[in-house]
């Protein structure tokens, strides 16, 4: 039986995830695959699931998180 990557439960219903950098992972739950391959935002830490904000590489949850930073080129909406 698979085992996730992230919590090592053995899991008959896995999810294969194959990742932008060719790596290949196995998840029990959506939330293994998020606490694994998430990325943080850089001012509060927390998971970015969904679109979040870029600038200048760096990863933000929203706006306001990138503008604590002092990132003003960004909107969380137009």
């Amino acid at each position: 039986m698979p085992t996730c990557d992230t919590c090592g439960n053995d899991y008959d219903k896995v999810l294969f995830i194959t990742g932008h950098d060719g790596g290949s992972y196995t998840f029990d739950s959506l939330e293994c695959a998020i606490h694994r391959l998430a990325p943080t935002c850089e001012h509060c830490g927390c998971r970015i699931i969904g679109h979040g904000v870029e600038a200048d590489g760096r990863m933000f949850c929203c706006a306001h998180c990138a503008g604590q930073v002092g990132v003003t080129a960004v909107a969380d909406r137009a």
